[in-house]
């Protein structure tokens, strides 16, 4: 085999393997752990699989939940408002998101510090994607937005 030859069969070795095992790896991952929705449209059903009745249908792309249950490719999930149920594990994303929630508007700071510059306030149900936490503050982007939330008016944040 010449040298680009060896380098080609190495790739696709390496490529081969690297697929195998990153399933493996995202199913033995431990629960509970948070996730987001990557679908548009989520079917939420009552048992881990198709033939069950559809128990909800979420519209919301980028939604946090946690995962409390893995089951072959389905997830036990559970939702900002504490319903749980059954998904296609595909349709989740390992991205960390977080959601303000109920209440008055949650302030968005620059800093993690309730005396930092205020940036933005979020309503509850604003969704974005979560940065480091730490000291009772976490970081949270906005599309084009960044700023500092105290972690108590989010849901999402809690390490497991």
């Amino acid at each position: 085999m010449t040298p680009p030859d060896m380098r080609l069969a190495l790739l696709a070795f390496s490529a081969v393997l690297s697929a195998l095992a990153s399933p493996a790896t995202a199913q033995d991952r431990e629960v509970p752990y948070w996730a987001s929705i990557r679908a548009t449209e989520l079917n939420m059903r009552v048992g881990p699989s198709a033939d069950y009745k559809i128990a909800w249908v979420y519209r919301r792309a980028g939604l946090p939940v946690r995962v409390v249950r893995v089951m072959e490719g389905w997830r036990l999930i559970e939702d900002p408002d504490g319903e749980q149920g059954w998904v296609v594990a595909r349709l989740l994303s390992p991205d960390r998101t977080a959601i303000v929630s109920e209440g008055e508007p949650a302030p968005m700071r620059a800093a993690p510090s309730a005396s930092a510059e205020l940036k933005w306030r979020l309503e509850a149900g604003v969704t974005g994607t979560l940065g480091e936490c730490s000291s009772g503050w976490c970081e949270l982007r906005l599309d084009d937005r960044q700023g500092w939330v105290e972690a108590d008016r989010l849901w999402g944040d809690d390490e497991d």
